[in-house]
């Protein structure tokens, strides 16, 4: 059985995750969370992990290793001979002849360092699931580390925008940001809200655990005391936020959520969760509609670069132009530069991202990549699905489906687990998917916990 220090690494890089990669631009924070990743992949790499892992944690296992064999191969050099012709290469290709230049070999990967430093940015969420996994700790205490984060994030976003309108606050992070709204340790807003939106189910979850463990009613009652203080500082992080992806979200995981405090047997139960699902469409569909800058605190997107739908055209030509292989994982930016409409170009704005992680990936990683995401995804639903309908699945568990559920949604529109802090937040959510089963402890006679000192006859 792991040590309470053993189970306090978990947990305590989980903070630091949520605390130092709020955004790419954190240079510093991300080496260093990447370096203690690699520490902690070797220790889960040489520690005793369960002797038994499930069929999901297999499962799981075989997916990540595809998905590193995918961005290993894209960095494999091709012959002049192949490369140009993999699609959406050819001007790639007529670039070195008007140079005057021979046609070198190269990778599948149109921009290699670029999908180098975006391999590195899986570290902190790998290392997360391994620490969890292998290494081992309590749900409750990764529960502690996220409210914690989440706390301290909403406090420094009171900060943020308790000062003078015509300064811009020395309490923001990052020197590009969304100033006016409470970002707390995020660059972008929209994360943040996710942050939020992903401590909601977890605060039920408390108290469905202190429920399910016949707490005293004492205990109990401070315990409510203590999560709708909590629940009272999100929805007030919200507020200060200006998200509407936060507000639209907000609603169905708050619905969500309930079905953690509603009893196994309840009736109500089908009726909220469909009523939970219906509400995800009906917000998806209207922050599709909506401009990617869209808040109630930085009013309406302008220019034509910020336009969803315009980014989405751009970005499905340029992926089936790079079919069947993709242009390279992290070659976003670059290969949208290509295809952008350069006429009405707002030179003061870049498109960094597809503001839809599903259309980037499948653009970066071609086929190939879209096979594994439809993989993953389906994953993911039989796992949940799993959480759910085992009687004896705890709520942690159950409260990370909806918060993973929160962050593939939102991850239609947006990009949230680009950051460090949301894709160990959803790593951390998987873990707790797999590990949902209690420990069942061995059993053995009371003769067999010392030796015997007389002959003992059966």
């Amino acid at each position: 059985m792991p040590s309470r220090w053993s189970q306090a690494a978990a947990p305590v890089y989980l903070f630091l995750c949520l605390i130092l990669g709020g955004s790419v631009q954190g240079v510093f924070g991300n080496m260093v969370l990447q370096l203690i990743g690699l520490g902690l992949l070797a220790w889960a790499a040489i520690v005793a992990g369960p002797p038994r892992p499930s069929a999901l944690e297999r499962q799981l296992y075989v997916l990540i290793l595809l998905s590193l064999s995918l961005i290993a191969v894209q960095l494999v050099p091709l012959p002049a001979a192949i490369w140009p012709h993999l699609g959406g290469r050819t001007v790639l290709a007529q670039g070195y002849v008007l140079l005057g230049l021979s046609v070198p070999a190269l990778s599948i990967s149109v921009a290699p360092y670029d999908t180098i430093a975006t391999a590195l940015t899986l570290i902190p969420p790998l290392a997360l699931l391994a620490a969890v996994l292998r290494i081992g700790t309590r749900p409750l205490w990764l529960v502690g580390a996220l409210l914690a984060a989440v706390m301290a994030g909403v406090l420094l976003g009171i900060l943020q925008i308790d000062s003078p309108t015509t300064v811009v606050s020395k309490w923001y992070l990052y020197a590009d940001t969304n100033v006016g709204v409470a970002t707390g340790f995020f660059a972008n807003a929209n994360h943040m809200a996710t942050l939020l939106l992903i401590s909601i189910p977890f605060l039920a979850a408390l108290l469905g655990s202190a429920r399910a463990q016949r707490a005293g009613l004492e205990h109990y009652s401070g315990l409510i005391a203590l999560v709708t203080a909590a629940v009272v500082v999100v929805l007030v992080g919200l507020a200060l936020n200006g998200s509407l992806a936060g507000y639209g979200l907000a609603v169905p995981v708050i619905v969500a959520s309930v079905l953690l405090l509603l009893r196994p047997r309840s009736p109500a139960r089908l009726w909220v969760g469909i009523g939970a699902a219906v509400l995800v469409v009906g917000v998806l569909v209207g922050l599709m509609l909506m401009p990617i800058d869209s808040s109630l605190v930085r009013g309406q997107a302008q220019t034509s670069v910020q336009s969803r739908q315009e980014i989405l055209s751009t970005s499905v030509r340029a992926g089936k132009e790079f079919l069947p292989l993709g242009s390279g994982i992290g070659t976003f930016a670059r290969v949208y530069a290509l295809y952008e409409d350069h006429g009405r170009l707002d030179p003061t704005v870049r498109v960094n991202h597809a503001h839809d992680d599903y259309v980037e990936l499948a653009l970066e990683a071609g086929l190939p990549g879209m096979i594994l995401m439809a993989l993953f995804l389906l994953w993911w639903a039989r796992a949940a699905l799993e959480a759910w309908r085992a009687g004896d699945a705890g709520p942690f568990a159950r409260a990370a489906a909806i918060a993973s559920a929160a962050i593939l949604v939102h991850s239609v529109v947006d990009f949230p687990l680009r950051t460090a802090a949301i894709s160990s937040c959803f790593a951390m959510c998987i873990a707790l998917l797999i590990r949902w089963r209690p420990v069942v402890p061995v059993l053995v006679e009371k003769t067999e916990l010392r030796s015997a000192r007389h002959v003992v006859i059966r």
